[in-house]
């Protein structure tokens, strides 16, 4: 059971976020599964419609984005994955004027899987180091520059 948790979860990262697939997310992520940490807000999406209407938005603001996994494995009916991403800022679908700059961030994913399915899961990335990097907060001074 957790190598197919693990490839259900890698499907996930590879149809929706690389292949702009939209169905699968009503393929994989059940009717009244919820999702904690993903949306921009810092809310809780419940069910594929929210899921959808925060993708929409982040995809829109990133159009090219890339999500590389780099670790999965899984133990009884969960499933970890940690992944990096690499897009640029293009649209303004988060209420951030598009920057037009290059983004690289990180982040895990951990999910819970019933019947071939995401029930729920927690997404944990860096939010603030996507801010920075598209200019809405400020880079700290370095420890090495103040003097």
């Amino acid at each position: 059971m957790p190598e197919s948790n693990v490839a259900l979860l890698k499907r996930w990262f590879e149809e929706v976020w690389n292949q702009r697939r939209r169905e699968t997310v009503g393929e994989l992520f059940a009717a009244d599964g919820i999702s904690h940490g993903v949306d921009e807000n810092g809310g809780v999406i419940r069910g594929p419609n929210d899921f959808l209407s925060f993708y929409d938005r982040f995809c829109g603001a990133f159009p090219d984005l890339k999500l590389r996994v780099e670790e999965c494995f899984g133990s009884g009916d969960l499933a970890v994955l940690r992944w990096t991403a690499r897009m640029t800022h293009t649209g303004d679908h988060l209420g951030i004027p598009a920057s037009k700059k290059e983004i690289a961030i990180g982040g895990m994913t951990m999910a819970k899987i019933a019947n071939g399915q995401i029930v729920e899961a927690w997404d944990n990335w860096d939010k603030l180091a996507l801010l920075q990097q598209v200019g809405v907060v400020p880079l700290a001074a370095s420890a090495n520059s103040a003097g």
